[in-house]
C-alpha cells in the first residue's frame, strides 16, 4: 500500500483546526497549537497532512542541524558554514513518542565514540531534526512534565540548550510545535497550556450527512491511497501556493493602534496572566490577516485570534473547561471600532479558514463517526428501595433529609430502610491541602507525590542493569572498566570496554499515585451544609491529585451497597463532575465500601503494578447497614479495613462527624486500617503538619507485631 498521507485538502469540516494549522504555516512565530479533542477527530491527520503543504527547505549539505545557506547558524556544533549552494529537501514532520528519553529529544554524548576515540561527539536528537519544521507530540498530557518542559523552553526560545556529560552544545531549534490530546486522559498544567500559542476543541459531527461524508472519503482513501491524493493534488497545491503568498506578504501587514487596543482590552477582560496572550493574539490577527490577503489588521482579525489564543489561558476555576464567553468578547471589541473602511470582497478562491469547506465533516484516516462523550457524565443513582430491610448495624438517626446536626444518641432507631435521597448539593469552596503521600520508594510513573526510582531526578548511585540500558553512569562504568585495560591489552588512546563493566544511574524523583477515594453517600451525610463540605474536601484532594499527576477513582457507597462511580483514571475533571452530580441517601453500607476499594485496588494492581495506591476514605465511620454481605455492619466493616491494612494499603480517613455529639467511629476505622484519621477542618494546609510524618508512623506500626496487638485491644 502507498505511504501517501490523507490530503489535508480533503480533511472537511473541523474549521477551526485547519484554520490554526494554517495560521502556523504562515507565521510559525504564533507559537503552536494544542488540538483538544476526543478521539476519532482527524486530530492526528490533519497534523500529519499539514506538512505537504510547507514550502521545501534550503539547507546546507551534510549540516545535521539543516542550517539555512543563506543565513547559517554561527553556534551550529556541524559549522562554521562556507558560503556556497545549498541543497533543498521538503519539510520534516518529526513526531516525539510519549515514551521517548531526554537523550532522544535533545540529543546526548556520543557514547561509543567517547570510549572507544576518547573523544566528545554531540549525537543530535529530535529537536534538531524538526529544525525548520514541525514538531509533532501527540497525547502532548501523557508526556513526562520534564519533557514537556524541555520541550516548550526550545520552542520559546528557538534554541535547545544541551549541558550534560561533559558536553556543552547550544543549536539552532524553531518549529512549528502541534499537540495533540483527548481531555478524558488528563489535562496539561496550566503553565504549559501556556506556552501553546493556540488551541483549539474539536468533536466529531452530530449531522448524518456529514457522517455519510467521512466514511466516504475514509473509505475511498482506504482502497486507493496514491489514487485518492493525486484526485486532490490540484487544491493541495492551491493551498500551498497560498501559505507562500501569505507568507510573503506577512511583512508588509501593518497592526494599527485601534488592533493594538482591542488586543490589549481583551486580554484584561478576561484577566489573562502576563503578556504572552497579548502577543500572541497579535500574531494571530496579523497572520489572519496576510491569510485573507490584506495589509491592514481588522476587528474580524483580532476577534478570531482571541478565539485562538485565549480559551486555554483565561482565568477559571479548578477543572472548568476551556472556553470563551462570545458575548463578552463583543462587548470589548465594540468599545474599539475599526477606523479602517471594511474590506473589499474576496474574488472566489480557498475560504479563509481552510481547503475542503464545501464539503462535510471528515475525521480523515483516523476515523471521526464517534459522537462525542458527555464532559459531565452522570452518576447511575441506585436510591435504596423503600423498605428494604437492615441486614446488620444500628440504624443511623442522622439520616433524614436536610436535617441539621442531631444532638440525639446517633444508635437510637431510624425509620425503617433509612432516608429518602437527597438532591445534589454544590461543594464549598475548595483549598490548598498538604501532601498525603505513600511511604517507602516506588517504581511509579513519573509524578510529583511520593519518592521514587525513577529514570530523572537527582542521581543516587549506580547499578548492573537489568535488561536495556537506558541510562549510562559513566564514571560508574569507567571505574568498573579501567582495572582491567591492561589484561585487555589496551595501546591506544580508547577505553576499552565490555558489556559487564556498563553500569545503569540509579536517580529517584518523586512518583504519581492512585489515588481511589472512598465517598460516604449515605443519609448521614444528608445535612446540606456537612455534604457540601464533604465534597469541598474532596474537591481540594482532587485538585491536589491534578496537580501532582496522580490517577484518581471514586467509589461511593450508601443504601444497599457501593458503586464504583469512576474507574482509575488520569482524568481528574470526570472525577470533579461525578462528584458534583453525586446525591445523598440511605443507610451506610460501610463494609461494601471497602471491600469494593479493595476489589478495585485488586484489579489495579494487575494492571499496573508499579503504581502504589493511597486510599481515602471519606466518612464519619457509621456503619448502619451490611450492605447484603449478612452479619453486624459495624464488624464487617472492622474486617474488610483490616483486609486493607494486611495487603499494605496507605489509607487515611477523614473524618466527617461534627455537632456536640461525637462517637470517634472514624476514629476506630482508622486504625483498622492502619492509617490516621483526619478532620475536615485538618486537611487544610495550615492545619495538616505532620500528617504525611503520622501516615508512615501509623503505617508502620499496623504492620509490626505490637501495632497489630493494639489493634485487636482496640
Amino acid at each position: 500500500m502507498s505511504s501517501a498521507h490523507f490530503p489535508f485538502s480533503a480533511v472537511v469540516g473541523q474549521d477551526d483546526l485547519r484554520l490554526a494549522l494554517l495560521l502556523n504555516a504562515v507565521s510559525p512565530a504564533v507559537g503552536g497549537v494544542l488540538v483538544r479533542g476526543e478521539k476519532g477527530t482527524a486530530k492526528s491527520t490533519a497534523v500529519r497532512a499539514l506538512s505537504a503543504l510547507l514550502p521545501r527547505v534550503d539547507v546546507v549539505p551534510g549540516c545535521r542541524f539543516s542550517c539555512a545557506p543563506a543565513a547559517p547558524d554561527p553556534d551550529c556544533p556541524d559549522g562554521p558554514h562556507e558560503a556556497g549552494p545549498g541543497g533543498e529537501r521538503p519539510a520534516r514532520m518529526v513526531e516525539l513518542p510519549v515514551g521517548a528519553s531526554e537523550d532522544r529529544l535533545v540529543g546526548s554524548l556520543d557514547i561509543e565514540r567517547a570510549l572507544s576515540e576518547g573523544v566528545k561527539a554531540f549525537e543530535p536528537g529530535l529537536l534538531a531534526d524538526a529544525h525548520r519544521g514541525i514538531l509533532y507530540v501527540d497525547e502532548v498530557n501523557l508526556l513526562h512534565d520534564h519533557l514537556v518542559d524541555v520541550l516548550l523552553d526550545a520552542a520559546a526560545m528557538g534554541a535547545s540548550y544541551v549541558e550534560r556529560e561533559g558536553v556543552s552544545v547550544r543549536h539552532a531549534a524553531r518549529f512549528l510545535l502541534v499537540g495533540t490530546m483527548n481531555p478524558e486522559e488528563g489535562e496539561l498544567r496550566p503553565q504549559l497550556l501556556d506556552r501553546f500559542g493556540l488551541t483549539v476543541e474539536v468533536a466529531a459531527s452530530r449531522e448524518p450527512a456529514q457522517r455519510v461524508e467521512v466514511v466516504r472519503r475514509r473509505l475511498a482513501y482506504e482502497d486507493d491511497p496514491a489514487g485518492f491524493a493525486s484526485r486532490w493534488a490540484g487544491d493541495e497545491h492551491d493551498v500551498r501556493a497560498r501559505v507562500v503568498a501569505a507568507r510573503a506578504l506577512l511583512p508588509r501587514v501593518v497592526l494599527g493602534d485601534t488592533s493594538l487596543l482591542q488586543i490589549a482590552a481583551t486580554c484584561a477582560g478576561f484577566e489573562v496572566d502576563g503578556m504572552r496572550a497579548d502577543i500572541v493574539m497579535a500574531r494571530t490577527a496579523t497572520a489572519l490577516a496576510a491569510w485573507a490577503g490584506r495589509t491592514d489588521v481588522v476587528k474580524e482579525d483580532v476577534r478570531q485570534a482571541a478565539l485562538l489564543a485565549l480559551p486555554h489561558r483565561r482565568r477559571r476555576a479548578p477543572f472548568d473547561a476551556p472556553g470563551l464567553d462570545e458575548d463578552k468578547l463583543d462587548r470589548i471589541l465594540d468599545e474599539f471600532p475599526d477606523d479602517e473602511p471594511e474590506p473589499e470582497p474576496e474574488p472566489e478562491g480557498p475560504d479563509d479558514r481552510g481547503p475542503g469547506d464545501e464539503g462535510p465533516d471528515d475525521g480523515g484516516p483516523d476515523g471521526g463517526g464517534g459522537a462525542p462523550q458527555d464532559e459531565e457524565p452522570q452518576a447511575p443513582d441506585s436510591p435504596e428501595a423503600p423498605g428494604t430491610p437492615d441486614t446488620g448495624g444500628t440504624p443511623d438517626a442522622g439520616e433524614a433529609p436536610d436535617a441539621p446536626e442531631s444532638t440525639e444518641d446517633p444508635r437510637s432507631p431510624a425509620p425503617r430502610g433509612g432516608a429518602p435521597e437527597q438532591a445534589a448539593v454544590r461543594a464549598s469552596e475548595p483549598f490548598r491541602t498538604k501532601m498525603l503521600s505513600v511511604p517507602g520508594l516506588g517504581e511509579g510513573a513519573a509524578g510529583r507525590r511520593s519518592r521514587a526510582r525513577t529514570a530523572h531526578g537527582r542521581t543516587t548511585g549506580s547499578r548492573r542493569p537489568r535488561g536495556q540500558l537506558t541510562k549510562l553512569h559513566l564514571a560508574a562504568t569507567v571505574h568498573a572498566a579501567a582495572p582491567h585495560q591492561k589484561a585487555r591489552g589496551r595501546s591506544g588512546r580508547g577505553l576499552v570496554v565490555r558489556k559487564d563493566d556498563l553500569r545503569q544511574a540509579t536517580r529517584e524523583g518523586r512518583e504519581g499515585n492512585l489515588v481511589l477515594f472512598v465517598v460516604d453517600a449515605s443519609g448521614s451525610m444528608a445535612a446540606r451544609q456537612r455534604m457540601s463540605a464533604v465534597k469541598g474536601a474532596v474537591l481540594s484532594l482532587l485538585l491536589d491529585a491534578y496537580q501532582r499527576r496522580d490517577k484518581v477513582g471514586l467509589i461511593t457507597f450508601r443504601g444497599a451497597g457501593a458503586e464504583l462511580a469512576l474507574p482509575p483514571t488520569s482524568s481528574v475533571d470526570a472525577a470533579a463532575a461525578r462528584l458534583e452530580q453525586l446525591p445523598t441517601g440511605g443507610r451506610t453500607p460501610l463494609a461494601a465500601g471497602l471491600l469494593k476499594a479493595r476489589e478495585v485496588l485488586r484489579i489495579e494492581r494487575l494492571r499496573d503494578p508499579s503504581r502504589r495506591p493511597l486510599l481515602v476514605v471519606v466518612t464519619d465511620g457509621r456503619a448502619t447497614s451490611a450492605g447484603g454481605l449478612g452479619g453486624d455492619a459495624r464488624e464487617l466493616a472492622g474486617r474488610g479495613a483490616r483486609l486493607l491494612a494486611a495487603e499494605g494499603v496507605t489509607s487515611v480517613v477523614v473524618d466527617c462527624e461534627s455537632g456536640p455529639v461525637r462517637l470517634g467511629l472514624a476514629g476506630v476505622l482508622a486504625a483498622d486500617l492502619g492509617g490516621p484519621a483526619v478532620s475536615l477542618d485538618g486537611l487544610r494546609a495550615d492545619s495538616l503538619a505532620g500528617l504525611v510524618k503520622n501516615v508512615r508512623t501509623s503505617v508502620e506500626s499496623a504492620r509490626s507485631p505490637q501495632g497489630a496487638g493494639n489493634r485487636r485491644a482496640a
